[in-house]
Parts: structure tokens; sequence; C-alpha cells
């Protein structure tokens, strides 16, 4: 193996993974955390949510399907799907696929990492990678190849000096810089004020495919901009970061409850409106990363798969209510494997929120049902 080709992944706790270069060369600095999809990886390389983040995929061989230009989860920061990229720190394999074997594909997956700046590892041993960071959690990370592979010493202090996950404020740094409109299909019923916190391009599509028109704001945005628009709903999207340091976009979230207006929140949007119900926020060990994560609704005993990407979660407990400055509310979601609160609702149903992806683009689709749920009560305000 030639000097450029040689990779490591370096640990904070000094564990290093050595393998191959993949993507671009060169070095990059992240939380490490790993996804069991086993599908789906253009989706999950371009998700806002794993801004800063460093992927390992748990499933053998990545890359079978290539690139293409159509399934891309950002929008990008101007709303321009040309303007979509991936979000991904970097992105370690264990078994890259040497060819791309799909009609719909563009080009490779490496070629596409390249053109695009990331850097990734392959031929590493990703079971004994994830085996660590589900015993040590989530950590910080680097990848390193090329001229970048230096003194193993230095390697590790650098990894070590990065900025903390925990009170990482990323929203801004992936939401749009401007708002912008997404038109439905058909007639228009509603309209929803979408507050981009790293939102997924599926999102506004299933809005719209529902007859719902939907301005996408900036994380930033205040409570005069979103009255301004005169929607019926309001909608809090996924993103990345600690939901802790999101006291602007709670503030907006308390303004819209104040209002009345129906409310609907995926992932980061379950976290601001657990907090905006007066509810704490913890890091979890290893978090919540792929597409095949049940989750109880304790109303009806439905279990759903669901897709997730979450490294922080609500506190709570199955079923427990409790009082906030806008009534009763309840933690309606958890999920089967470990308790982890998926969903809090307001018990006169004008809000609520799940921790997972009912727009999952790669599927599964077990949670659609959510966005009709929101339909309704946009009938139920409109008095219909």
């Amino acid at each position: 193996m030639s000097t450029q080709d040689a990779a490591a992944l370096v640990l904070e706790d000094g564990r290093i993974f050595r393998g191959t270069a993949f993507g671009a060369r060169g070095s990059t600095l992240g939380e490490a955390v790993f996804c069991t999809g086993m599908t789906g990886y253009q989706e999950t390389l371009t998700d806002p949510s794993y801004h800063r983040q460093i992927v390992v995929a748990t499933a053998p061989q990545i890359g079978n399907t290539g690139w293409n230009g159509e399934d891309n989860e950002s929008v990008g920061r101007t709303g321009n799907a040309d303007d979509s990229r991936m979000w991904v720190a970097g992105f370690a394999v264990r078994d890259p696929s040497r060819r791309s074997s799909s009609w719909r594909s563009t080009g490779t997956l490496g070629e596409e990492m390249a053109r695009q700046d990331v850097v990734g590892i392959a031929e590493i041993d990703t079971r004994a990678l994830v085996r660590h960071l589900r015993t040590r959690g989530s950590m910080k990370a680097g990848i390193f190849s090329g001229d970048a592979l230096t003194d193993v010493d230095a390697l590790i202090e650098t990894v070590r000096s990065q900025p903390s996950m925990v009170g990482a404020d990323l929203a801004g740094e992936v939401s749009t810089t401007e708002g912008y409109t997404v038109d439905p299909e058909g007639e228009p019923r509603y309209s929803v004020v979408a507050v981009d916190l790293g939102i997924k391009s599926n999102t506004p599509r299933m809005f719209a495919q529902r007859g719902i028109r939907v301005h996408v704001v900036p994380a930033n945005a205040d409570i005069d901009q979103v009255r301004a628009l005169g929607a019926d709903g309001v909608f809090l999207s996924n993103g990345p970061g600690d939901p802790a340091t999101a006291d602007s976009v709670v503030r907006l979230t308390e303004q819209v409850l104040g209002d009345g207006t129906p409310l609907f929140g995926i992932c980061f949007g379950n976290q601001i409106l657990g907090r905006a119900l007066g509810r704490s926020t913890y890091k979890m060990t290893f978090g919540h990363r792929g597409m095949n994560i049940p989750v109880i609704e304790h109303g009806t005993g439905r279990i759903s798969i669901t897709a997730q990407n979450h490294g922080f979660a609500l506190e709570g407990e199955a079923g427990e209510e409790f009082d906030t400055p806008f009534g009763r509310a309840i933690v309606s979601h958890t999920c089967a494997n470990d308790g982890t609160v998926e969903g809090v609702r307001l018990l006169d149903d004008s809000a609520f929120s799940v921790q997972y992806h009912p727009e999952a683009a790669a599927g599964p689709h077990d949670a659609e049902y959510l966005f009709d749920r929101f339909l309704q009560l946009l009938d139920k305000k409109a008095g219909q």
C-alpha cells in the first residue's frame, strides 16, 4: 500500500483503526457514531442532522448502487437542490463496492466523496469499532490519510482538542440562509411554516402531497416572521447539535403554542417542543441511528419500525403526564429497545412531536401516517 493510500481512524481514547483511504485524502474531525441502516447511504450522507459527525456504517458493503443526483436529502442552504451536499464530517466503511450497479447511478460513492472533499476510510473492522462505541459511547474522532497521516501522538491530541458535541449549536450552520416556498400538489388546502433546523428534502414533499404549501424559514426566524406568513400550522424540523443550546427556537415554539397554532415536530423538533413544555434533555451514550428502531405509541399500542438519527433525548417515562404552561401533556411514544422518549404531545392535541423520521425517504414508511395526523389537526382548527 502506498503512503497516499494509507488511512487511520483515531478515537479520543487512543484506539486506532488502520485501513485505506476512501474518498478524499486529508484529514477530518467529528464525533464517531454508527448507523445500522442496511440501505440508504446516500440519504444518510446528505442528511444535515449528521453535520460534524463521522458515520460508521455497520452494513459490511457500501456503495453498491453508486451515487445519483436525485436521492440527496440536503436541500441546500439557499433552498436550491443544486446546492445539495454531503453533511457528514467523514465516512468509515468495511468493504466499499468496487463498482456501482444501478441504472440510476451517475458515478461511484468514492468518486462523489472525493469530488465533495469528504474524507473517508475503508477496510477497517467496523464490527470491532461499533462494539467499542457501544461500550464506551460516541466520542471525538478523526480520519487521517495521505500527507495528513503523521505522528500518532499528534493525531490523538488533534482529535481530543476539537469541540465536544455537548453544547454544540449547529442548527444555524445547516439551516437555509433565506426563506423559500414549496407549493402543494394540486389544489392548496393549507399552508405551514417549516422552521429549518436541518430540514430534509422529503419533508416539504410529504406536505405537498397532502395539498399543503410549505414556507421554509431559517432557524433564527422570530415570531413576527412566522405570524406574517399567516400559516395554518408550524413545523419544527430535524437538525444537528445539542438542543440545550437552541434557546431562540424554544422561545419561538412557546410563542407559537401561546397563539394556539397547530404544531408538529420531528427529531430535533421533538426536543425543541419538549423543552418548550418544560422538559430537559440529555446526551445519550451512543444514540439511535438507523432504519430499524421499534417505537411504541402508548395511546394505541401501535408499534412502528422507524428511521432515526439522534444523540440527544428528552427526559421522561412512558405514558408520563405532566403540567405545562400550555396545558397537560404526555410522553406519547417510547423506544421498545431502551425506553427512550420518542414523542410528546399536548393532551388537547394542538401540538405533538416524535423523535424519529416519518419522512424517511429510504424507508421504512411505517410512520408516514403522522403527516395525515397533522393534517387532521389543521382540519380541526379550520372547523372542518
